[in-house]
């Protein structure tokens, strides 16, 4: 089934503060590369017949690229964002304005919380990170607002600071995960809930290579995670690798740069 996909083209991509590992001011980027490498991924997107709607980029906000983290949308209603450092905080307000422009139920967030960065949607539960980013309570508002259960799990590796760095949905019920990003007792809760997800390695966690997108067929994902690849093809599923390290000088792959709508209002 088709999706509808967000996103924000790279305008004002560069790398001038350090929020994660990943980032080094000193080394900077190239944004015209990263604008290249952008529209390829949007291209993939569109050549497996998904939607991608536009947010307009804002001076200013170097990392609004990464549209997962602006807001969660499920059943149609937008729960936003509100951001843990101050340099990407205007950034929430410009994603919930967007949705309420277009006329979906927002809910402005009292907790912390990143957006899809840090929550993941399946059928029957919400995946939600915290450890580095969003707050517990964020977990607790969300579930609130959006009336699905969502279950907690630790993050403990900064280099996998949001959930979405660690983990990523194969379908509606099962997922791909780099067991070592998560406190022991995450590791056990997603071994009961997900006995049959694919497990990645170091190697292909560290090209971010979890940081991916799936429609339940066909996987989005950066080119340089081999072992992952070819894992995911084994099982079926038709593998679309893509370029993109120059936003992962920011700590981004193809998952952050992809917030998912789900439902119409």
């Amino acid at each position: 089934m088709p999706k509808h996909f967000l996103m924000c083209r790279p305008e004002h991509f560069a790398v001038e503060y350090a929020i994660n590992p990943w980032m080094q001011p000193e080394a900077g980027a190239d944004r015209d590369l990263a604008i290249r490498q952008w529209e390829g991924l949007r291209s993939a997107y569109e050549d497996l017949g998904h939607k991608v709607s536009l947010i307009d980029p804002l001076e200013g906000l170097p990392d609004m690229v990464f549209a997962a983290n602006g807001a969660l949308v499920m059943g149609g209603r937008v729960y936003g964002a509100r951001f843990a450092y101050p340099q990407r905080g205007p950034e929430g307000p410009a994603y919930l304005r967007w949705f309420a422009e277009q006329g979906y139920p927002v809910r402005e967030p009292e907790h912390v919380n990143e957006g899809e960065g840090d929550f993941l949607a399946l059928d029957d539960v919400v995946l939600a990170g915290t450890g580095f980013r969003t707050a517990l309570s964020a977990h607790q508002e969300a579930q609130e607002f959006l009336g699905r259960p969502v279950v907690s799990l630790t993050l403990v590796d900064p280099r996998f600071y949001h959930l979405d760095t660690a983990l990523f949905s194969l379908d509606g019920r099962n997922v791909a995960y780099f067991p070592e990003a998560f406190s022991q007792g995450s590791q056990e809760v997603l071994r009961r809930l997900f006995p049959d997800a694919v497990l990645a390695d170091a190697a292909d966690a560290e090209v971010l290579g979890l940081n991916a997108v799936s429609d339940g067929a066909n996987v989005v994902i950066n080119s340089e995670a081999a072992g992952l690849r070819r894992e995911l093809s084994r099982r079926g599923y038709e593998v679309i690798p893509v370029e993109l390290s120059e936003l992962r000088k920011a700590g981004g792959g193809p998952k952050c740069c992809t917030l998912e709508i789900r439902g119409e209002f």
